[in-house]
């Protein structure tokens, strides 16, 4: 007898539909085909244990299984359930194949049965609705996540036997819900760290409220404990709130690389990536036999902070440079490509030397000549470029660091960056690739950055006092434009040019040089 089920293989962030079908015929052995890889071609051990302990009988006969279509690989232990139940029904142990065709089914079968959480839920269910199917049958873990999607009939299950009562209608299981939209504006305002708890570093703070306000990538440079993590980490408290499609693609991403975690639905909050420097390079832009995403993917819409960014491996470093400019990374292999969104913030922190203590207002560098610029050097020029604002942080002072004096919580300087980025949607609304102003290409900054006599001669005079490069020129046009919309002010003045001329520090002719 032959028997189908529907399942879904995830490549990238998007799904498959994949038809299982089951035949069982006189003969013996069991046959998978369809381009299984070994953990799908072991699952005919995990049914049969499963299928045995529930009471179920695993036929005697020859039992081919397919997965189609048969020319992409299928990797994973997600289709236990569909293959068991397909199994159950072409050996007429379960009778109810009209209406086993009207679901997807997804899920990695325990030896008793019971049912492991999957990657990739999201996706999946997206696949589903708009494949028509009426619903989705998954492990209960998955079901919160799953049931963001609307219009879909998501069922939960903790075993093998639950699914065949729920399909026979033995069992009546009421579909998942979830109200997205309550869930997702319920938790946006909640953070566990805050800008106020910060004291002193006014001048770092204004900077992260620039790069927050215009999208910009920051280097923070300064001694070891200055506060360059703790800044970082509170980043993401001032930044505009996710948008419900952005916060749709942040959570299809995460649940495909399977960092949800158990009962999660959607994700509130920008992310926050932090990747230790022993990283590979697999590992921070994605890849694998089975492409998966990488930490760059897993910032998307938020934040990849790069501490101690000179200990990097420079091929590590080097592999951002794409995805930093196209905000997305391709992954190639023979059989297949698949695109993984990348649109993040970069933010790194670094010491100014080997030691730690170059320009450091109270202690001597003891690094030997040229240690300096060595060390620099580890950073590519053109990962450099990309970098808008080169910001120096240096250490708090007792007096600062005990002072009583209230700090501004980063509800107040959300308010300010969330009106700067209304300004910026209202200027790029023609352009749907551009939405902030560190997306602008050099031929729009000519256009949208412009600059009246005196701030022409200012910059001049800046680029030849200070010996900065002829890149830094889009750089300070690009954030003088934030500050001027920080300002509310329409046109850039000579205040906002001046500025932004502070925040170009690595460029300096002689800052390595003391």
């Amino acid at each position: 007898m032959l028997a189908k089920t529907y399942g879904s293989a995830v490549y990238g962030v998007n799904a498959r539909l994949i038809t299982i079908e089951v035949s069982v015929v006189q003969g013996l052995h069991f046959f998978m085909v369809g381009l299984p890889d070994n953990a799908v071609k072991e699952s005919q051990q995990r049914v049969e244990s499963a299928l045995k302990y529930l009471g179920f009988s695993m036929p005697r006969q020859k039992v081919v299984v397919n997965l189609a279509p048969a020319d992409i690989r299928k990797e994973g232990s997600a289709y236990d359930l569909p293959i068991a139940l397909g199994i159950l029904q072409a050996s007429d142990q379960l009778q109810a194949a009209a209406e086993l065709e009207r679901y997807i089914i997804m899920g990695e079968l325990a030896l008793d049965g019971a049912l492991r959480p999957i990657k990739g839920a999201l996706p999946i269910a997206i696949e589903a609705r708009k494949q028509g199917f009426k619903g989705f049958i998954l492990p209960k873990e998955n079901a919160s996540e799953a049931a963001i999607v609307n219009s879909l009939e998501v069922i939960g299950v903790e075993n093998l036997k639950e699914a065949v009562e729920f399909i026979e209608g033995k069992r009546s299981i009421t579909p998942e819900r979830q109200e997205t939209r309550d869930i997702f504006f319920g938790q946006q305002d909640h953070f566990e760290v805050d800008f106020s708890d910060v004291q002193g570093q006014e001048n770092i703070k204004r900077a992260m409220e620039i790069a927050a306000a215009g999208g910009h990538n920051v280097i923070m440079v300064g001694p070891p404990g200055a506060g360059k993590t703790m800044l970082a980490k509170r980043l993401p408290t001032i930044l505009p709130p996710l948008s419900l499609h952005e916060a749709l693609e942040t959570t299809k991403i995460h649940s495909v690389a399977g960092k949800l975690g158990g009962n999660a639905s959607l994700i509130a909050h920008r992310p926050y990536r932090a990747p230790h420097h022993t990283i590979s390079d697999v590992a921070l832009v994605g890849g694998g036999g089975v492409p998966q995403p990488g930490e760059i993917s897993l910032a998307h819409n938020g934040i990849l902070f790069l501490d101690e960014l000179p200990e990097f491996k420079r091929t590590v470093l080097e592999v951002m440079r794409q995805p930093l400019e196209e905000r997305q990374v391709t992954i190639s292999r023979a059989r297949l490509s698949v695109d993984f969104p990348a649109n993040f913030m970069l933010i790194a922190s670094m010491n100014p030397c080997p030691c730690g203590y170059h320009n450091h207002p109270d202690k001597d560098c003891v690094c030997p000549p040229g240690a300096v610029q060595r060390y620099l050097n580890k950073i590519s020029g053109p990962l450099l470029d990309r970098i808008d604002l080169h910001v120096e942080v240096t250490p708090v002072s007792f007096d600062e660091m005990t002072g009583e004096r209230k700090m501004e919580s980063s509800a107040s300087i959300r308010q300010r960056v969330i009106g700067a980025r209304e300004r910026q949607k209202r200027r790029f609304e023609a352009t749907p690739d551009v939405h902030s102003n560190a997306l602008m290409p050099s031929q729009m900054v000519k256009e949208v950055c412009r600059i009246n006599e005196g701030g022409k001669a200012l910059l001049k005079r800046a680029m030849e006092r200070l010996g900065l490069s002829a890149r830094a020129y889009d750089r300070i046009l690009k954030v003088s434009r934030t500050i001027a919309d920080l300002a509310e002010a329409d046109e850039i003045q000579i205040g906002h040019l001046a500025e932004a001329i502070q925040y170009r520090t690595l460029d300096r002719e002689s800052w390595a040089g003391g």
